[in-house]
């Protein structure tokens, strides 16, 4: 397309990440107690297949709540921020994100038009196929993609321009409060002042609604949670038996999140050669694999103001299920 700029892909991640982050999270994820997996396991092309056929599943609320409220609101939210460059964690294919970069790209925006997107995802296919889509699509607007862990790298993102950071899908949700607390106050030690948060959030609502978001009738969130099993016995040569565990979502009141779990139906002892760890499971043990935290709009904006970010500016959907919160680093 006449105009396109030549996306570019900074890579850091080292090509043995992967393994040796695995190993890592194994060791201490299922030393320890409560027994652990990390939910990014559950996303190799399997699991990122399933969990793309989830957000299209009647039961799961999210994905269709947060793509209205950006389809609503992305020109309130682009007229609201004076930022030139975007930047997205957990980019993935950055579908719902389209609705914001042509609202930020609009030639009537008083702020002039958005100049840079910067896609950060640990998957540098996706990334790289996104990035050369996007490039084409947004012709004169540069794409500086990262392969990269948001968790680990948001002091490398790219400078230059004022920011705004779109963390989207309710994701921080996944972070355990302490997790929760640890990440956002990184993020807002790597932003200037006056920088932006664009966040995702699902909001506290009907118990038997949230859970049957992640207990669906066709067992798709099921298989999902059950592939993280999958990869550890295919990556470090694990011995688990899926027969042996029963999967057990359930909802923490005390810390209104979903729990994913898998639960012990029997003793077991499990090797993981490639840890070099050897777990004993008693009947009832179990694993927790995932969790999705749900938010109270007050709760929102204390954690933000308490990690040095002040809220400008929160949307919702019609039905209040989901939160889009526009904050700025103070």
């Amino acid at each position: 397309m006449s105009g396109a700029l030549e996306p570019r892909v900074r890579v850091l991640l080292d090509p043995d990440w992967a393994s040796g982050s695995l190993v890592d999270d194994v060791r201490r994820g299922l030393g320890g107690r409560p027994r652990r997996l990390p939910p990014k396991w559950l996303y190799d092309d399997v699991g990122a297949g399933l969990f793309d056929e989830i957000t299209r599943l009647p039961e799961y609320y999210p994905t269709e709540a947060e793509r209205a409220i950006l389809t609503a609101h992305a020109a309130e939210v682009a007229e609201a921020c004076d930022a030139a460059t975007l930047v997205e964690l957990g980019s993935g294919t950055s579908d719902k994100t389209r609705t914001l970069l042509d609202a930020f790209r609009s030639p009537g925006r008083s702020h002039g038009p958005l100049r840079r997107f910067v896609p950060v995802d640990v998957s540098d296919a996706t990334l790289r196929g996104a990035a050369t889509m996007l490039a084409e699509r947004y012709p004169g607007m540069a794409v500086e993609a990262v392969v990269g862990d948001f968790t680990l790298h948001l002091g490398h993102l790219p400078r230059g321009d004022r920011r705004l950071v779109a963390f989207l899908g309710s994701t921080i949700g996944n972070f355990y409060l302490e997790e929760r607390r640890a990440f956002l106050g990184a993020l807002a030690d790597s932003l200037d002042t006056g920088e932006w948060l664009l966040l995702g959030t699902d909001l506290v609502k009907d118990v038997d609604r949230m859970v049957a978001a992640y207990d669906d009738d066709a067992g798709l969130t099921e298989r999902f949670i059950r592939n993280c099993l999958t990869v550890v016995n295919r990556e470090l040569g694990a011995d688990f038996d899926q027969g042996a565990f029963s999967y057990a979502p359930l909802w923490d009141a005390r810390m209104e999140r979903i729990d994913m779990r898998l639960r012990a139906e029997e003793p077991s002892v499990v090797r993981v050669p490639g840890a070099d760890l050897v777990v004993e499971l008693a009947t009832g043990e179990e694993l927790c694999i995932e969790i999705s935290t749900k938010f109270r709009l007050e709760g929102i904006a204390t954690e933000l103001a308490d990690a040095g970010f002040e809220v400008a500016e929160t949307w919702t959907d019609p039905a209040g299920d989901f939160a889009l919160t526009l904050a700025r680093r103070t």
